[in-house]
């Protein structure tokens, strides 16, 4: 096992158990596919991330569904109609109320840098001072427009 690896699962076991969670294998297999993508993903994302392992369908949604649940992943619909499940820390150099970028061909997601909204004339809108929002940026991502 390479030194990265163990690193990542020990930090996942930690986060886990913070949690107040076991960290079972199929807790420790999904984190993993999250934190080496470090991007959102799809169930099928996932599913394809752990073909070489053996889990069924359901019992990964039930891990997205807990996790999100407690607070480690955070699950987000890009206005697509398909879920996408975000490790919180995986994009560790962005806030976690990041921005995405979408991309319309391929359907892979990006983590942007932390983004600023500004009128024209400067400053926050009004009605948005104390808004939550997200933003995200759809368009074709660079390996679509090149292939």
């Amino acid at each position: 096992m390479s030194t990265h690896l163990h690193r990542v699962q020990d930090e996942i076991r930690a986060l886990l158990r913070g949690r107040g969670l076991r960290a079972t294998a199929s807790r420790m297999a999904v984190l993993v596919a999250l934190h080496e993508r470090q991007t959102p993903m799809t169930h099928d994302q996932i599913m394809t991330a752990l073909a070489d392992e053996h889990h069924d369908k359901a019992s990964v949604w039930r891990i997205l569904s807990e996790l999100s649940e407690k607070g480690i992943l955070r699950r987000m619909d890009l206005g697509d109609r398909v879920w996408r499940y975000e490790l919180l820390d995986a994009c560790r150099n962005i806030d976690h109320d990041h921005s995405h970028f979408l991309c319309n061909d391929c359907g892979d997601v990006m983590c942007l840098p932390p983004l600023r909204v500004e009128a024209p004339s400067g400053g926050l809108p009004p009605i948005l001072k104390d808004a939550s929002y997200q933003i995200r940026i759809e368009g074709t991502c660079g390996a679509c427009v090149s292939g």
